[in-house]
């Protein structure tokens, strides 16, 4: 299965980022290219533990089924499906701003996942995370939003 952690998988994820401009348009979804970069900006920083202001808590909800959920979304190369909630802690109101520094700090996140250690890191739907569910779902959610706009 693809994770961000293989070096390989992430300078493909790179590769497709830097395809994408400010022009570009989304083929599904309510997000515009300058908030999909920004969400998973935020994202990112979450996961990793960089400049982190969303707490590690798992939700009520995530408790009863998230960890069905996460199973069944790492188990595999099945791709994420079309119209998945952001979740409001990741939900991007600003609809532009300087989207080549945003794109910037998502490369740079992206390249921090080779060197990750974020041993608190609780997601907040899915809870307590392997390292290797960590690096599936990550792609995952790379590959779901670089989909939506086309690369």
């Amino acid at each position: 299965m693809k994770t961000i952690f293989d070096q390989d998988n992430r300078k493909q994820l790179i590769n497709r980022i830097e395809q994408i401009d400010k022009d570009s348009e989304a083929q599904w979804g309510k997000m515009n290219v300058y908030q999909m970069i920004k969400h998973l900006n935020k994202w990112n920083q979450w996961v990793l533990g960089i400049d982190n202001n969303i707490p590690y808590k798992q939700d009520f909800v995530g408790k009863l089924i998230g960890k069905m959920v996460l199973k069944s979304n790492t188990k595999n190369d099945k791709r994420m499906g079309k119209g998945a909630p952001a979740g409001s802690n990741f939900t991007i109101k600003e609809k532009n701003g300087d989207f080549e520094k945003e794109k910037k700090t998502l490369i740079e996140l992206t390249e921090q996942y080779g060197v990750y250690n974020n041993p608190s890191f609780i997601h907040g739907f899915f809870g307590k995370m392997t390292k290797e569910q960590i690096g599936i779902f990550a792609y995952k959610h790379y590959d779901h939003h670089l989909r939506q706009f086309g690369v």
